[in-house]
């Protein structure tokens, strides 16, 4: 249902049975899945594709040309998976010819008043806390939680189930399954609330934590401690997965973190 103070415009493709509050507009080539609820005064500009069963809750603003003086009007999109929830006053940019999309995948919760510039792209069963600032062309895996007033520096990466706790200013590139906190920004440990939330096994957390500590605890240099891990460690999808990451980054990584007493166990 469409409600008559809306304004959609004509050339904009909406499912069926998508609800839009009053007050809200919707610009041309626009499209927006079935199940999809936007509120009340939500602009939904140029190049949205908005997926099924979504929520946008007030004073969003999703698709706006990109804060970038690079932008000259280029056909670029911004892509909102399904069953993802936009909370009040969220800003999400399109892309630029760097990517041509901003992208924001499934079943992820965007916070009030976050802000997601041009060129990100955000994987599933994301979280990300109130007045999160991403800047663009930024890369966040699957099921990674940001606490409250993250702020993230252009082309970082972060990794899957990572955690990044609230005021953090993340300049470098944190690995996957990770606990990132302090100023400047450290490894503190392995997310293993998160990962047992998800079904990992104790053992899989151990398995992961062996590797962090060879990379981020024992002192070694990057290179060093990469090649400890692939003669010491068993391999698996996890280790694999965190090797690629670090010698992949473009930044660097964050800074590894040695602990006074013993680390914390899952």
């Amino acid at each position: 249902m469409i409600h008559p103070l809306t304004y959609v415009h004509p050339d904009a493709k909406i499912a069926p049975n998508v609800k839009i509050d009053p007050f809200t507009t919707v610009h041309k080539n626009v499209e927006i899945g079935e199940g999809t609820w936007i509120g009340s005064n939500v602009t939904i500009m140029e190049g949205a594709r908005i997926g099924k069963n979504c929520q946008i809750f007030p004073s969003s603003i999703i698709s706006a040309i990109p804060q970038d003086l690079k932008f000259k009007g280029e056909d670029t999109i911004t892509i909102i998976g399904d069953n993802t929830t936009i909370r009040e006053c969220v800003t999400i940019n399109r892309g630029t010819t760097d990517r041509n999309a901003t992208k924001i995948g499934n079943n992820c919760l965007i916070m009030a008043y976050t802000h997601i510039a041009h060129d990100c792209e955000i994987g599933n069963h994301c979280i990300f806390s109130n007045n999160t600032t991403l800047a663009g062309h930024i890369i966040v895996g699957d099921c990674v939680v940001l606490a409250g007033l993250t702020a993230i520096q252009q082309f970082v990466r972060i990794g899957s189930h990572a955690f990044v706790t609230g005021g953090s200013l993340v300049r470098k590139d944190i690995p996957p399954y990770v606990k990132a906190a302090r100023e400047p920004l450290s490894y503190v440990g392995v997310n293993s609330v998160g990962l047992k939330r998800r079904g990992y096994s104790i053992e899989k957390i151990n398995h992961i934590l062996d590797i962090y500590r060879i990379l981020f605890v024992r002192g070694y240099n990057v290179s060093k401690a990469l090649s400890i891990i692939e003669t010491e460690i068993p391999v698996s999808d996890e280790r694999d997965e965190i090797i690629s990451f670090v010698r992949d980054t473009g930044k660097g990584i964050m800074k590894g973190y040695i602990r006074r007493h013993t680390e914390d166990m899952p």
